[in-house]
């Protein structure tokens, strides 16, 4: 998440006068706040003593007074005019006046590089008057008409808001009259007739003509720049990239610099290193006789940068020198806009430059062996974000169509990778498919719990609802399962076992689709994936000390193995089966934090849980107890020996009481049918009475966790005896098991007191019975706002607190997970509400301050108190960071989101 730290009037001291222009000469590179990024490093480059073209940068206060009042700073135009009233001087020009008139830039410049702001205007100053001296001056008409039309075209689309296709089309034929190829081709005549069209066009669309006021030029240009800021590109990047919507933009005003003058001059963009690899090497785009955005709006064909020093070797020697500099003095990747006028070189623009992920890791250990970072600063260069991206695989570079593969349908990205298989429309077949050796795609509507088997087998999930915070989304990411989600406009039918998309085509089950998590995108088809090297080093099939070991491999080794010295908070795992423990342990897990013990429960064992809960006598409920204690014994076997030495957290069983039971409705059908036809069964019938009895409007918020414990008898008590069993059975084969038994939705110390006991006697019977200290703990978890403001008092029967954030979440801000995607999400994330969903990242101020209350309330009480979160926060990168300030020992997450976790655990405490 971007810095939000910004300077502010209400910063000043009260007697400081406001400033609201700097010089070039004044700023530097630590001014994004005030200066913004393009406006900070023009001065640095200044300060440099690189050839940058005199100017000067309105400040982002500028653009936020303006912004508060409807108006400009009544200083303002007084600065700006000083200040260009200075910049004539320097130059010996004046703005658009006498024999060899000053032109200027305008470009807007936020703290952040935001698309969808302003593009630049250039060329400002020129008029029907200046236009005449500037091709004098330069001796050369076509120059200054073609300046003279861009400027025109840049100012009617940024400033005066015109469609930008109708200058497009008035170019077009006036090259299509004179058969030019290009914009180059056209004469000095054509451009003059094209500048009459262009104002002609100006006059139509606005009521007035093209300003002729050099002045007038300048001031709505910059009132253009400030009124972007709020432009609907702008604000939609802002909520994207969770940039605060009150920073404001800068707006930089250039003296010109013309790479259109001909043969030796020229515009292009260079990077100091390949920001797509991270390769060192010489990397940019070159554009003779061009000016301004031509090299990016792709007008005309580039030439490789390198090609530079064939055409004008001097200015290439020079700006290889400066990119060196440049490099040395941020430390980083720079990005680097830069003209060239009659053989004379110009710096533009730089910033540090954006790059891949595999480029973010290579140049972070690039630039710690070349002395100019060190360890802890190279765990800054890279993030979370970018190591997930490393780890899922992904569709290889093919030719064509995707090798014979065509786009069915499209939905919400919501977990990145690459996955290929047979359709498959529910989870027991794709569990079939799945053993039989067959790869599967999962499609359904909506996934809900009961799909977890199905999800787990398949290769990748596709829904047709939902979204990035859906069951599905959330299930996959943690699994690193790809996930399409919302493809609305694919069609689903189970019963027809078919998937129908917007044109008609129909896919049956068994057909093969390719899922692409990163775009969205389904094919129909088999695309080529490329496993993820990363995701084999971190199996441990990759040896990244191995003389062919890839670099980026290399390169994710260091950094991880630097995070894990750096980090205080260790990483554990959710994880409900040994195969996934074993896999956690591979990446990196120091233990499991959370085991949830009602995923057990699926499948036959579900008819136990349900005999449970419906007996109605003393001997049925022992029996379903004494059928389902092996059954809970072998699974903690399982876990705590594939979690060796390491602590093993227990979630007692903690479901929506509706997971185990018949569904109500399709119940009184079958009763209802079967009486209508004098068929009636009088268990079906007992079992309908016993539904109706515990059926809960919200699950959700009744019957579970330990209210279930204390309802259902023996539930609890056959866990804990069957932990405590698995324990001494591995301590009986020589392990070191490290049980730690949690009890779920605790609101009040009473509730955990009466589990307690009941626990800590039937921990004893088993050590009695085998003769051993087991060291079992006992803790509960932290889900209910009541728990977080009573934690003190909990504390004083708890060995640990484990947050689940999940549910706190769902609890405090009153809505489910399940459920808001559909409903209202959308529209509050498109209104700014929230800046990204609260189910991804921890509502620091409001989920965030109940968790800092209960930590430090419950080590007041009990100062050995161990506090971790298991919710689906511990492996979401900006989450790692609030646990860590907060004071947290330790997090917990899927399997896949370990290394995640261990690395924004490092980068927190570097």
């Amino acid at each position: 998440m971007p810095e939000t730290q910004s300077v502010t009037l209400m910063d000043r001291e009260p007697s400081a006068p406001v400033k609201f222009v700097y010089d070039f000469t004044e700023g530097h590179k630590d001014l994004k706040d005030l200066l913004g990024g393009k406006g900070a490093n023009l001065a640095e480059m200044t300060r440099l003593g690189l050839p940058v073209p005199p100017g000067f940068t309105i400040t982002t206060e500028a653009c936020r007074a303006y912004l508060e009042t409807g108006d400009e700073p009544a200083a303002l135009r007084d600065e700006v005019s000083a200040h260009l009233d200075a910049l004539e001087r320097r130059m010996g020009k004046r703005l658009g006046r006498g024999a060899d008139p000053l032109l200027v830039s305008v470009r807007s410049g936020a703290k952040f590089s935001m698309p969808g702001m302003m593009d630049t205007v250039l060329n400002i100053g020129l008029s029907d008057e200046s236009v005449e001296a500037l091709a004098v001056q330069a001796g050369d008409e076509r120059f200054a008409w073609d300046s003279y039309r861009r400027l025109i075209q840049m100012f009617g689309e940024t400033v005066l808001g015109i469609d930008g296709e109708l200058f497009e089309e008035r170019l077009e034929a006036a090259k299509h009259a004179v058969g030019a190829v290009s914009d180059v081709d056209l004469p000095a005549d054509g451009l003059r007739g094209l500048v009459a069209e262009y104002k002609d066009l100006v006059l139509a669309n606005t009521g007035r003509p093209f300003p002729q006021e050099p002045r007038e030029q300048l001031d709505l240009a910059i009132r253009a720049v400030f009124d972007s800021w709020n432009g609907e590109r702008a604000r939609l990047y802002r909520r994207q990239e969770r940039i605060p919507q009150d920073l404001g933009t800068a707006v930089n005003v250039c003296s010109m610099v013309f790479g259109n003058l001909g043969p030796d001059s020229g515009t292009g963009v260079a990077f100091t290193r390949d920001p797509a690899s991270g390769r060192q090497g010489v990397y940019g785009d070159y554009l003779q006789n061009a000016q301004g955005e031509d090299v990016v709006a792709g007008i005309r064909n580039t030439v490789p940068l390198a090609e530079l020093e064939r055409l004008d070797k001097n200015s290439y020697d020079q700006l290889l020198a400066i990119m060196e500099k440049l490099e040395n003095h941020y430390r980083d990747l720079c990005d680097i806009e830069f003209t060239i006028e009659r053989g004379t070189l110009w710096m533009l623009q730089t910033r540090v430059g954006k790059r891949t992920a595999a480029a973010a890791f290579r140049i972070a250990t690039q630039l710690v062996d070349q002395g100019l970072i060190d360890e802890a600063e190279a765990l800054q260069r890279v993030n979370g974000a970018q190591l997930a991206q490393l780890m899922f695989p992904h569709f290889g570079a093919v030719d064509g169509d995707r090798s014979g593969a065509s786009e069915v349908g499209r939905g919400i990205a919501a977990s990145p990778g690459a996955s290929v298989g047979a359709v498959v429309f529910d989870s027991t077949t794709a569990v079939e498919w799945a053993k039989a050796g067959r790869k599967v795609i999962l499609v359904r509507r909506e996934t809900n719990p009961d799909d977890l088997a199905g999800m787990l087998a398949a290769e990748g999930i596709l829904t047709s609802r939902g979204g990035k915070t859906s069951h599905a989304a959330v299930v996959a990411r943690g699994m690193g399962k790809t996930c399409v989600c919302g493809a609305e406009e694919l069609t689903v039918d189970v019963k027809a076992r078919t998937l129908t998309a917007a044109d008609g085509t129909v896919l049956n089950e068994g057909d093969v689709v390719s899922v692409d998590g990163t775009t969205g995108i389904v094919y129909r088809g088999e695309v080529p994936v490329v496993p993820s090297p990363v995701v084999e080093y971190f199996e441990g099939r990759l040896d990244p000390e191995a003389e062919d070991a890839d670099d980026l491999v290399r390169a994710v080794h260091r950094l991880m193995s630097a995070a894990d010295r750096a980090r205080r908070m260790r990483v554990r795992a959710n994880a409900d089966t040994a195969e996934d423990a074993a896999r956690a342990r591979r990446f990196g897990a120091e233990g499991i934090g959370l085991c949830r013990t009602e995923h057990m429960f699926l499948g036959d064992r579900r008819e136990l849980v349900e005999r449970l809960i419906l007996a109605e006598t003393e001997p049925e409920q022992t029996a379903a107890l004494d059928a389902l204690l092996p059954l809970q014994r072998a699974d903690f076997t399982e876990l705590l020996e594939a979690m060796d030495g390491l602590p093993v957290t227990i979630r007692l069983l903690d479901p929506p009481l509706h997971e185990f039971l018949p569904d109500l409705t399709e119940l009184s059908v079958r009763v209802a049918v079967a009486e209508s036809q004098n068929n009636g069964d009088a268990s079906q019938t007992r079992l309908l009475a016993a539904v109706q009895r515990l059926h809960e409007q919200n699950p959700m918020l009744g019957l579970r966790g330990v209210r279930l414990g204390l309802v259902v008898p023996g539930l609890f008590g056959m866990q804990v005896r069957a932990i405590a069993q698995a324990a001494a059975d591995r301590r009986a084969a020589g392990g070191d098991p490290r049980g730690e038994i949690m009890i779920p939705l605790v609101g009040t110390v009473q509730e955990l007191e009466i589990v307690r006991e009941d626990a800590e006697r039937v921990i004893a019977e088993v050590e009695r019975e085998r003769g051993v200290e087991l060291g079992l703990t006992l803790g509960t978890m932290i889900e209910l706002p009541r728990a977080a403001l009573t934690a003190g008092q909990i504390a004083e029967s708890a060995d640990f607190f484990s947050f689940g954030t999940n549910d706190l979440t769902q609890t405090v801000w009153g809505f489910s997970r399940d459920d808001v995607e559909a409903s209202f999400f959308a529209a509050y994330l498109e209104k700014g509400i929230f800046g990204v969903s609260p189910f991804e990242t921890i509502d620091a101020d409001g989920v965030g301050s109940l968790v800092r209350a209960a930590v430090t309330a419950g080590r007041a009480t009990r100062p050995d108190l161990k506090l971790g979160v298991c919710g689906e926060h511990g492996g979401d990168p900006e989450s790692v960071h609030f646990f860590h300030d907060a004071g947290l020992d330790y997090v917990s997450c899927s399997p896949f989101r370990i290394p995640v976790a261990r690395l924004e655990a490092g980068r927190a405490a570097a």
